[in-house]
């Protein structure tokens, strides 16, 4: 059975830097993103919207995908909506390894929050684990717009983590999101 790809593969006027693309986000995080339309405020913050809604964002496709693409060891890079896919599965799974077993939804805020700020490795540069797969950037200033973006990626990646793993209780993350910390996808971990 072959790993789920993005469904964002056919959009080809997104802006590449490198094979990295920069695509829309639902998001009030400040960055290079364009911005989609917000849920509707009937929408529960921890369910992603339909992938037919005009709100659907590839953050909405990696933490749909994250769990069943987590098995893989194998994944072939389609395109580079791929790209953003495996950066947001590698991007999750630290996040979760972070996550406290115990304690509310408070320290588990401040734990993925402070992950998401953390310094972090974009393509090219030496400590990034995927360099064969993700081009460097050609200049100084598509690497810094690039690693705002990541920057972006990673703080919204941590608000929409942080509501499905205390959707049901603050007091305690979800066992179900927490039994997938110890996988790797692709064998890998940023």
């Amino acid at each position: 059975m072959p790993a789920y790809h993005s469904i964002f593969l056919q959009d080809t006027d997104v802006r590449l830097i490198a094979n990295f693309p920069l695509s829309p986000l639902r998001t009030r995080t400040r960055g290079p993103a364009y911005t989609l339309p917000s849920l509707p405020s009937s929408q529960p913050s921890d369910l992603s919207p339909d992938p037919d809604h005009e709100s659907y964002d590839p953050l909405d496709e990696v933490l749909a995908l994250y769990r069943a693409n987590t098995f893989f060891r194998n994944f072939e890079i389609k395109g580079p909506a791929d790209r953003l896919l495996i950066y947001g599965i590698l991007c999750v799974g630290e996040m979760l390894g972070k996550v406290p077993k115990v304690g509310g939804q408070r320290e588990g805020e401040k734990a993925l929050l402070n992950t998401a700020l953390d310094q972090f490795s974009i393509p090219g540069d030496p400590a990034f684990p995927l360099n064969q797969a993700f081009e460097a950037p050609r200049d100084r200033q598509d690497a810094e717009t690039l690693r705002q973006y990541l920057s972006q990626v990673r703080q919204e990646l941590a608000i929409r983590l942080i509501a499905r793993l205390y959707a049901g209780n603050s007091n305690a993350p979800s066992k179900w999101w927490l039994s997938f910390t110890k996988r790797k996808f692709m064998g890998k971990s940023l």
